[in-house]
């Protein structure tokens, strides 16, 4: 009897890792069943978020808007609010702090812009319609919380002239079933090759669906910036022409 009691737990010890192995698309469902659901997630046309970052002891308003084809984030210093990132669905555009004038940016750049707002709302949304691939690196202890860490492959983007491949990489909490690090490495400009890490947490309900309210963002091993998001709003109305670059830049 001891030896069947004996061999039944071993067969159940080697089962239960069976059982409770997560697949890759498992993860991803949980995910959105926890967050509201995909036809809710299907539902959202753009996203507005309002909130502060934190630089030291100064706080920094912000306020970035999303939508399917078109990008914006305003910034307010010292009593000076102005744009950055700007895409109107073909235009990338900043306002350059010192002149106070708009400036475009080079026409890879706003290719990738196009190809990350392909991604709206969520990146792992029909991620397979798509033409996105996904992969279950295994398991990762971050900040003490166990995750399991996903491989996500978007759509190429063109730089200096050769494709190179779009990866982040994803840690959803195994409890929970969010992500709460993401990892993706610059392509160009000063950076390139740094990779940046952002943090996500406290998820509240907006409209049905669970974001992220807190947010860290900076280069891996450094310091991260947080922001602190005060509101969401989904499906904001904001005019087509606050995205446009504006021609008429005279100073008075």
């Amino acid at each position: 009897m001891k030896t069947i009691s004996k061999i039944l737990i071993v067969a159940i010890l080697s089962i239960s890792p069976i059982i409770n192995a997560q697949t890759v698309d498992e993860i991803i469902s949980n995910y959105f069943e926890n967050t509201g659901g995909i036809e809710n997630w299907e539902m959202a046309e753009g996203i507005k978020m309002s909130g502060k970052m934190i630089q030291g002891e100064i706080e920094i308003p912000i306020e970035i808007v999303q939508l399917k084809n078109k990008m914006m984030t305003k910034i307010t210093i010292q009593g000076i609010t102005f744009k950055d990132g700007v895409f109107d669905g073909e235009t990338l555009w900043s306002t350059n702090f010192m002149t106070q004038k708009a400036e475009r940016k080079n026409q890879e750049e706003a290719d990738i812009i196009k190809n990350d707002l392909e991604q709206f709302p969520d990146p792992f949304l029909n991620y397979k319609e798509k033409g996105y691939t996904v992969e279950l690196l295994g398991k990762e202890t971050v900040d003490g919380t166990e995750t399991f860490k996903v491989k996500l492959t978007t759509k190429p983007n063109i730089i200096e002239g050769k494709e190179v491949p779009s990866i982040s990489i994803y840690f959803f909490d195994s409890e929970n079933f969010v992500p709460i690090l993401m990892h993706e490495e610059i392509q160009m400009g000063p950076g390139k090759g740094l990779t940046v890490e952002v943090k996500m947490s406290d998820y509240q309900e907006v409209g049905g669906l669970y974001m992220p309210f807190s947010l860290t963002q900076g280069i891996k091993g450094q310091p991260g910036a947080p922001i602190v998001i005060d509101s969401i709003e989904l499906n904001p109305s904001v005019d087509d022409s606050e995205f446009a670059f504006p021609e008429d830049q005279s100073i008075e």
